[in-house]
């Protein structure tokens, strides 16, 4: 293999999911030019069953790179926190924002649509299976197989961006012993553009408005997450009732999918020439839906250093510095969140509902966490 093989890059990302997307989307409305990689074909994105909550500061986010996908997105105009067979509950309502939504409701796949609809058609290299990567001082030589061809790329920056990663020493892993069974079922009466989180001794259960019906993440231990995905669908919604109460009744569910839960936290952002992102830089639990808007402030901080600066080390330096508060916040405030409310002992629960009694009538702290939940540590004093 001759030098005049190998292709040059400015930066290279691997990983076009969303965050990956966002990312180059936000260096090319600078002038910065990236180049995507992914091992999937661009298909597989419309095969995701996920619904994501995207808080309104990750639309900000997305309406400057002009991917807001505005007719997928169903407004979250109140979200209602209580927990199980306890007293106490939070209301926290948009209009002491005055904010049209606290968030908004998007299937993974109109999200991606939206993304890649504003892609150049030389900006992404799909089903490219990735050899060998070695990276030093001044970047990274990537080794890959894609139409049938090995080629070289050398790039000044790797990014990866890839999702949730495997065994990697690099990554601290926290098992919550939880399974997330997410499917999406029809409520009556309608929702109203509510969003609840009801705290149960097995997990959490999230409905978030989508469309017509609401999104299920229905958290459980794995033995009774193994029951509930063989359960028929009569037998699956009496399930759900039980969990959630009789305030409103469901119906036709659709298909069931599950995925195991745990926390992952890359211990260092940067190494090197290399740069972690999104679920690759940690995994989050799903309560409270702050994984992916984290990772989304990821690539956008990170664009912003960039377009500011060149790849030098002190710059993503200064990138993984500044990221410290947002991801520590978020990855503590939904641990704490899960490992007290997923319990059934007497006085944790007396304390659980004196907390969100107190929350529902202390505004200062409420809007402290809604305002956390809607744009991250920009919220943070």
């Amino acid at each position: 293999m001759t030098d005049s093989a190998v292709e040059s890059v400015d930066i290279l990302i691997i990983g076009a999911g969303p965050v990956g997307m966002t990312l180059h989307l936000a260096l090319a409305a600078g002038g910065q030019t990236s180049l995507l990689l992914d091992r999937r074909p661009p298909a597989a994105l419309q095969a995701d069953p996920r619904a994501l909550a995207l808080s309104h500061g990750a639309r900000e986010l997305l309406e400057q790179i002009r991917s807001w996908p505005s007719r997928a997105a169903t407004p979250i105009e109140t979200i209602h926190i209580s927990q199980k067979d306890g007293f106490g509950r939070t209301l926290i309502d948009r209009t002491d924002y005055r904010l049209p939504a606290l968030g908004y409701v998007v299937r993974y796949r109109d999200l991606a649509t939206a993304l890649a609809g504003n892609l150049q058609a030389d900006s992404l290299l799909p089903e490219a299976e990735i050899l060998n990567i070695e990276a030093d001082a001044d970047g990274a030589t990537v080794s890959l197989r894609h139409g049938g061809q090995l080629r070289i790329l050398r790039c000044k920056l790797l990014v990866h961006a890839e999702g949730t990663p495997g065994d990697d020493p690099a990554i601290s892993v926290s098992d919550y012993g939880q399974h997330a069974v997410i499917c999406e079922v029809r409520p009556t009466p309608g929702h109203d553009n509510r969003a609840w989180e009801r705290f149960t001794p097995d997990g959490p259960l999230a409905l978030l408005p989508l469309g017509d019906e609401y999104s299920i993440v229905f958290t459980l231990p794995p033995s009774k997450a193994d029951a509930v995905m063989a359960l028929d669908d009569d037998a699956f919604v009496a399930a759900l009732q039980n969990q959630f109460g009789r305030r409103m009744t469901f119906a036709n569910p659709g298909k069931r999918s599950r995925f195991p839960l745990a926390l992952r936290m890359r211990d260092t952002l940067v190494k090197g020439s290399e740069v972690w992102i999104g679920n690759t830089a940690q995994t989050l639990h799903p309560v409270s839906g702050q994984g992916f808007n984290l990772g989304l402030r990821d690539a956008w901080q990170l664009a912003e250093r960039l377009l500011r600066n060149r790849a030098t080390p002190a710059t993503l330096a200064d990138y993984a510095a500044s990221r410290h508060l947002d991801r520590q916040g978020g990855a503590f405030f939904t641990d704490k969140i899960v490992k007290a409310f997923s319990n059934d002992i007497a006085p944790l629960k007396l304390a659980r509902g004196l907390g969100l009694l107190a929350l529902d009538i202390c505004p200062p702290a409420r809007h402290f966490v809604a305002k956390r939940m809607i744009w991250g540590a920009r919220a943070w004093p």
